[in-house]
């Protein structure tokens, strides 16, 4: 009978202490929630009529706000085109551009058309004005050199789009709190970076060079439309107002246009993002490919790999391109390649891409010295600067000119000796590799035939004065010679 007691109590002492627990977990799943609540909740702090007040105010576009857009235009086009990226800063704190985004944005999210009215069309007034500026600028100015600044602006990805919304979203929480928290308005206004683009728009036009010009009005596109979604989103999180109207069906009206404007807004938000977020997964699955498989090639020779005239192309989806570059006095197998294009094709992000492998040999010498100028043209936006392309394409041509100056001018050599040498039946050419299994050279070997009537001690004589001359023919004391007696 104790000992059911005993039992009975402990079953009870046991329940209890899981009642406990209970209770204290959850206990501190609600201080948790507490605490993440006061820390994270904007609402409390938030200011709404002085909110409203101060982005209505910036969205005017006359008088002083004129002329300092234009001053900003001026400043970034000389800054980008000095590629200093100090005065470019400069340049996007004093911009007024961010005024007309933010209104757009707060008047989707409260219903006010008067206000979306006013901020499209100051913004546009604004967006003209800015190329048009930037265009007579660069259009005019004598140097037109094409900066990595300039060029940083003409290929938004996917980092592009992120820093617009978060920056709007940090933008716009700092306007609506008590106290605009002005270092956050300035840290925005460089992140974000407005005024820069419609520069290039405008070098772009100036140059007539349209790729430049539509990648950066597609930059300067994703910042207003995510800067303006993010404005709306965080003034409905806090519940702003609705403008009301007393007409009952001019209120309907309005809120079914404002409401197809949010969605003309994140529509294309939405594409722009799956775009770019698609080209980045292309681009970041080529790199791994190439790293894995391409550097770790290793060539018996000489050939090498260019990585920096890699090339990777998505053409929004169709036809993508991954080019690499290689040169060298060898080839690559065709087995090799065959080997990267089937670990290409098990990646579903390149198995579409096609893969073009360029390369140099020894008897192409001039067809490389004329694709790395030629690629030197193409490929300055996706080099880091100036200097480094300089740097860069001085190592390749002096390379490539090293190999041009070796070049057999056979023919040409050939016809020399026919006419010099009697006896001679045939001269043969062809390189011959050795090594002494610490280094490998390539050395050119001729080979001359004699005919058979020929005199030993003429023949001797004549093959000592073509090999004394074809080392100094073609500068080049390594020439061998091999002599054959015509059967």
């Amino acid at each position: 009978m104790s000992e059911d007691l005993n039992k009975g109590s402990n079953i009870d002492s046991v329940e209890e202490t899981g009642e406990d627990v209970k209770k204290d977990f959850q206990g501190l799943l609600g201080s948790t929630k507490k605490f993440l609540s006061e820390l994270l909740d904007i609402r409390k702090n938030t200011d709404q009529e002085a909110t409203k007040e101060a982005i209505i105010a910036d969205i005017a576009f006359k008088g002083h706000t004129s002329w300092i857009l234009i001053c900003s235009i001026f400043i970034a086009s000389i800054g980008l085109n000095a590629n200093s990226t100090a005065v470019v800063i400069g340049a996007m704190l004093i911009s007024p551009l961010m005024g007309p985004i933010l209104g757009m944005g707060m008047s989707l999210a409260i219903n006010d058309i008067d206000t979306l009215r006013r901020s499209l069309k100051n913004l546009t007034v604004m967006v003209v004005l800015s190329v048009l500026t930037a265009y007579l600028f660069f259009a005019i100015f004598p140097l037109q050199e094409e900066s990595s600044e300039l060029l940083a602006r003409t290929k938004p990805d996917i980092r592009d789009v992120l820093i617009a919304f978060f920056g709007g979203l940090a933008l716009v929480i700092a306007r609506a709190k008590k106290g605009t928290v002005a270092s956050v308005i300035f840290g925005v206004a460089i992140a974000t970076a407005l005024m820069p683009p419609l520069c290039t728009v405008g070098f772009g036009i100036a140059i007539r060079n349209w790729d430049y010009a539509l990648g950066a009005l597609l930059l300067f596109g994703i910042n207003t439309i995510f800067i303006a979604l993010a404005t709306f989103l965080v003034l409905k999180l806090l519940r702003f107002p609705m403008v009301r109207y007393a007409n009952s069906k001019r209120r309907r009206l309005i809120a079914r246009l404002v409401s197809l404007t949010a969605i003309a807004v994140m529509v294309p938000s939405g594409y722009i993002f799956y775009h770019v977020y698609q080209e980045f997964r292309f681009k970041a699955a080529a790199n791994e490919f190439i790293t894995e498989n391409i550097e770790s090639y290793k060539f018996p020779g000489e050939g090498r790999f260019l990585e920096d005239f890699t090339d990777l192309e998505y053409n929004d989806g169709e036809n993508p391109l991954i080019e690499l570059v290689f040169m060298g006095n060898e080839t690559i197998p065709d087995n090799i390649i065959a080997t990267w294009t089937a670990k290409k094709n098990t990646n579903e992000d390149l198995a579409d891409a096609e893969l073009k492998v360029i390369q140099g040999s020894k008897n192409e010498a001039a067809d490389q010295l004329k694709y790395v100028s030629e690629l030197y043209e193409f490929k300055k936006a996706e080099l880091l600067n100036k200097d480094e392309r300089i740097r860069l394409l001085e190592r390749e041509v002096a390379q490539l000119g090293k190999i041009a100056s070796q070049k057999i001018p056979f023919q040409d050599i050939s016809k020399e000796a026919q006419i010099n040498y009697d006896n001679l039946v045939s001269l043969g050419f062809a390189y011959s590799i050795t090594t002494d299994f610490k280094k490998t050279d390539t050395i050119p070997v001729f080979e001359v035939k004699w005919k058979r009537d020929a005199k030993r001690f003429q023949t001797e004589a004549a093959s000592k004065k073509i090999h004394t001359w074809l080392k100094i023919r073609l500068k080049d004391s390594t020439v061998q010679l091999k002599e054959i007696i015509q059967d």
